[in-house]
């Protein structure tokens, strides 16, 4: 039985738990609701959390145990000349094992006696039923697919039975339970309490798991390759070894790198900033409310827009259009029209860059002026100034530690873009102040160092996770920083 029809039936004892608590519920009530603890609702809720809860413990522990048992079991199967040979040789095996399985199950009974008698015609076989392989099975794979297919049937009835069985076990011990002074609405929101507790934690979870595994495979790179060679190095030359291969020959130097996301995230703020900014200021304080609520959402249409679009915008018009114009500046100051402006250079990638924050930059910094007391303002203007003096002696100044925690929030996306810089950048890393040349970024070389099939054993893979771990950090201190500012004086304007 598929997991969706499973789920399907669990849902529906689910269900009819309700039905049945609820109903038990206002029967043993005797139609007076006062002599029950709780509504019936919750008797009925009470019941149908007993019959999934348990059910879905279950199918959750079989999703996770069974894989595990059943991989090691066929991988335990294996030849021992197979089992000798490289994790990666043995997981591609297994992989080609589990395609044979999927296809016998398209396979009629005659088809599946005659499999393992030609490698070749099996694989012609199964590559007509739309399983291709990358080469001939082997006879043990095929023996090892009839097992995986069997191990795999027989696990998904055991789970059938499992599963329906903690349901209705559920179901019948909670229904049993109902009683006048049953405190089931305690026990219900105790439920739904937990259960916002662990969606809370969610979030909290998956930073650590994703810092943890970044940080594990980091220190496998520092192993073999001096952290201060990594972090305080100018030249980045990782000389990609031949699979397999641990030699960690190489020049991994974080500085260009870091420069040249810095110098790129620097220019997309000097774009960003005082457009977005600006646009805040009048939207909150100028416009009219029918004009601000078309501008507002135009302006944040551009935060929808995918980044990979903004790379070809970059790559497609403004590069060509920047080289050509300053062909022509060149052309008419000393009649060469060689251009010193590269297609792909750090403006471009700045430029580009910074339309793309420029709703970020808008949007914050106009919901934390209009956030600004209307007290301060009609005192200001009560007292003599124009509106343009009483924005910036009194409204700027009071938004400023919001506005300056947006800007640093900003600054945390425009360094972890990776496509605009692909695209408008370029690769090259390089150390230079030249803003009309390419360089390139952290985020665009992680990239580069996990593209293609390649082993996490060599220094030039897991450079990609010291880099991650690097950024992550950077990010992370530019998010607190932020927020320290924003809460420290924010009570100030109150």
């Amino acid at each position: 039985m598929s997991i969706s029809l499973l789920l399907l039936l669990v849902a529906a004892i689910g269900v009819t738990g309700y039905v049945g608590g609820n109903r038990r519920a206002q029967a043993l009530a005797g139609g007076r609701l006062s002599s029950l603890h709780s509504r019936p609702g919750y008797y009925g809720s009470l019941v149908a959390i007993w019959a999934l809860l348990p059910a879905i413990a279950v199918l959750l522990v079989w999703i996770v145990a069974s894989p595990v048992y059943i991989g090691s079991t066929i991988r335990s199967g294996f030849p021992e000349a197979v089992q000798a040979e490289p994790q990666a040789t043995q997981n591609l095996n297994y992989n080609m094992v589990g395609a044979i399985a999927r296809g016998l199950k398209l396979l009629t009974p005659e088809e599946r006696a005659t499999i393992s008698a030609d490698a070749a015609a099996a694989r012609a076989l199964l590559s007509s039923k739309g399983v291709p392989l990358a080469a001939d099975p082997a006879p043990y794979m095929v023996e090892a697919a009839q097992n995986l297919d069997r191990m795999t049937t027989t696990s998904r009835m055991i789970v059938t039975v499992l599963v329906l069985a903690a349901a209705l076990a559920g179901a019948v011990v909670a229904y049993r339970s109902v009683a006048p002074r049953l405190r089931a609405r305690n026990r219900v929101e105790g439920v739904m309490l937990a259960g916002l507790v662990g969606a809370s934690s969610i979030a909290i979870l998956t930073t650590i798991g994703i810092v943890a595994s970044m940080l594990t495979e980091a220190v496998h790179f520092f192993s073999m390759v001096p952290a201060w060679e990594f972090f305080f190095g100018t030249v980045w030359d990782p000389r990609f070894a031949a699979a397999g291969a641990t030699d960690s020959s190489g020049q991994f130097g974080l500085i260009p790198l870091l420069a040249g996301t810095l110098y790129i995230g620097f220019v997309a703020m000097l774009v960003a900033v005082p457009v977005g900014l600006f646009a805040a200021i009048y939207m909150a304080e100028y416009a009219s409310s029918h004009f601000r609520s078309v501008a507002k959402p135009l302006i944040e249409v551009l935060a929808g827009i995918p980044t990979i679009v903004y790379g070809f915008f970059a790559l497609a018009s403004v590069g060509p259009f920047l080289r050509d114009i300053s062909a022509q500046l060149n052309g008419l100051a000393t009649g060469s029209y060689a251009s010193f402006i590269q297609a792909q250079s750090v403006l471009t990638a700045g430029f580009v860059m910074g339309i793309m924050l420029i709703p970020y930059v808008s949007s914050l910094s106009d919901d934390i002026i209009t956030a600004v007391p209307r007290a301060l303002r009609d005192g200001s203007l009560g007292l003599g100034a124009t509106r343009s003096e009483t924005i910036k002696r009194v409204v700027l100044p009071a938004a400023l530690p919001g506005i300056v925690g947006a800007l640093l929030m900003t600054a945390s996306r425009a360094i972890g873009e990776t496509m605009i810089v692909v695209l408008a950048a370029g690769v090259a890393a390089r150390m230079q102040l030249n803003p009309f040349e390419p360089m390139t970024t952290v985020t665009v070389k992680i990239v580069n160092q996990l593209t293609g099939d390649l082993e996490f054993t060599s220094p030039q893979t897991l450079v990609a996770f010291a880099l991650g771990i690097t950024l992550f950090f950077i990010t992370l201190c530019l998010n607190i920083y932020a927020l320290y500012i924003v809460r420290k004086y924010r009570e100030q304007y109150e």
